[in-house]
């Protein structure tokens, strides 16, 4: 069984730290990745771990997975809340898919609240911080087997 994770991170994650600690925190995506990383190896996946704030990346990435069939941890961000091409990839995956967000959306304001994108994952971990990435990591390797 393929045991590869494509943890994939949309716009401003690479700010994470920086960009309103208050809500997000301080810790680094890099430091997200090597803790990613870490785990990953103790789970025995092969983890893609990347970022990028523009959208036909990401859908690049998704088609990139979906030919490779890997899993997915996604946290979409604001392409949570508007990105049709980004939910239509995501449609690809046939991996467990799941989507991550660091703060709680549901308990934000109108414009962060609705993710278009949890439509189509097998599950979402929303408001535990950057701990969601490590449990996401544990789902998908027991999904895995």
């Amino acid at each position: 069984m393929n045991r590869s994770v494509f943890i994939l991170n949309g716009p401003n994650l690479n700010m994470l730290g920086r960009r309103e600690p208050e809500i997000y925190g301080t810790t680094t995506l890099a430091e997200v990745q090597h803790d990613c990383a870490q785990l990953a190896n103790e789970l025995d996946l092969s983890c893609e771990f990347r970022q990028t704030n523009h959208e036909g990346i990401m859908v690049d990435w998704l088609q990139e997975a979906f030919e490779r069939e890997a899993a997915v941890i996604i946290n979409p961000a604001g392409f949570s809340f508007h990105s049709i091409p980004v939910l239509d990839a995501m449609k690809l995956i046939k991996a467990p898919l799941l989507e991550v967000h660091i703060s709680n959306i549901h308990a934000r304001d109108e414009l962060h609240r609705h993710s278009i994108t949890s439509t189509v994952a097998n599950g979402v971990i929303a408001g535990l911080g950057v701990e969601g990435y490590q449990l996401a990591l544990r789902a998908i390797a027991r999904r895995l087997g």
